[in-house]
């Protein structure tokens, strides 16, 4: 599990595609890597991936044919930035929210506006993904833990303190821009509490009796 607070930015050293596979590996400082060990997983632009090397000066990690068609990870080049956060550890403060690191898709920058105070950014999300984003609810981009400001059909905007900015890669995204998107765990869970099988999941009925 992850909390969307970004720890810092990497650089990606190399990817090496061989079919529905990729060996990728990622420069970063001696902090982020200190006590980082083979078999650890980290969240790379919010997928979350297992280290199958560790050095002084970056590690790497392998992608297979469902993590490279789901997200971004399948189009790194080197020189490209990516947003890295080590998992969440029993006892560490939760500042963000609950991320999986499973991505659900990948969306799309649909436009930016920066101003003084801060950077509003529209994002649209693949058909389905929408009924999961709720206005004032959390959803993590890239694996950053955002807010989100509102929601019209298949797009939904996020208003970004300089801050955050500076600490993560959406300085760096522009419209077009193809970006990691995992919706709230607990809207995922809710609709197949509600769903269930026949007969057995919440209804508007059941809710009333049990004086909700």
């Amino acid at each position: 599990m992850f909390t969307g607070l970004i720890e810092e930015i990497g650089t990606v050293v190399r990817a090496e595609r061989h079919g529905d596979f990729q060996r990728t590996a990622v420069a970063a400082s001696a902090a982020f890597l200190d006590s980082l060990k083979t078999g650890d997983s980290v969240s790379i632009d919010g997928a979350c991936q297992t280290v199958v090397a560790c050095g002084r000066e970056g590690f790497a990690f392998e992608s297979v044919a469902e993590t490279l068609r789901r997200t971004t990870l399948g189009r790194l080049k080197a020189g490209e930035r990516v947003n890295l956060e080590r998992s969440l550890r029993v006892g560490d403060r939760l500042g963000g929210h609950l991320v999986a690191g499973h991505v659900d898709g990948v969306g799309r920058v649909a436009d930016r506006s920066d101003g003084l105070t801060d950077s509003v950014f529209r994002f649209d999300v693949p058909e389905g993904l929408e009924k999961y984003i709720a206005e004032k609810g959390s959803v993590a981009v890239d694996g950053i833990s955002l807010t989100v400001v509102a929601v019209t059909g298949r797009h939904f905007t996020v208003a970004i303190i300089p801050h955050t900015l500076k600490a993560t890669t959406l300085a760096l995204r522009r419209a077009g821009d193809p970006v990691n998107v995992e919706v709230d765990l607990v809207a995922r869970y809710v609709e197949r509490l509600i769903g269930g099988r026949a007969g057995e999941g919440l209804s508007e009925e059941k809710l009333r009796g049990m004086g909700y």
